[in-house]
């Protein structure tokens, strides 16, 4: 879902021209109200992660899974959390940095990356020994952007928005 902006590289709809970003930028998560939230690209990673302080599974009446999930936002002040509750899509294995399987939580929600917005897959795990609390892998980035290894935050001018 792209929204009309007089920029050039709102939507494939409109341009087909990937939009030009750097190996990391800031993310809004629409639907969970967070904004700037710092993520590398990592295009040597096909899925998603977020970071996660803990995370809780329960099961609804009907049977779906849900997840509630504590982020620390602020490495200042690492006791304050976020809660968010989200549908789990499925479990899923994947290989972590270290190359070790993980089994994790998938969650789909929407985000806005500069004037992009999408809806996106994100596997959920402790990421706090990593310098960046989120990673954008392959399957988030797909069709709509192109990676300029050699600059960041080159999508700053919509980060207000």
């Amino acid at each position: 879902m792209a929204e009309s902006f007089a920029h050039p590289h709102v939507a494939a709809a409109i341009h087909p021209t990937p939009l030009p970003i750097g190996w990391k930028e800031y993310l809004h998560f629409t639907e969970w109200d967070l904004r700037r939230i710092r993520v590398k690209i990592d295009t040597g990673a096909r899925t998603s992660a977020l970071d996660v302080v803990r995370y809780e599974l329960s099961e609804t009446a009907d049977g779906r899974l849900m997840a509630t999930l504590y982020l620390a936002l602020d490495r200042r002040h690492p006791g304050r959390f976020t809660r968010i509750h989200t549908p789990v899509l499925r479990t899923v294995v994947v290989r972590n940095s270290g190359g070790t399987r993980e089994e994790r939580p998938l969650v789909e929600t929407a985000v806005r990356l500069g004037p992009i917005h999408k809806r996106i897959r994100i596997t959920i795990t402790d990421r706090s020994c990593m310098r960046y609390r989120m990673i954008l892998g392959r399957e988030a980035l797909a069709n709509d952007f192109l990676v300029d290894v050699s600059r960041k935050y080159l999508l700053k001018d919509w980060t207000t928005e």
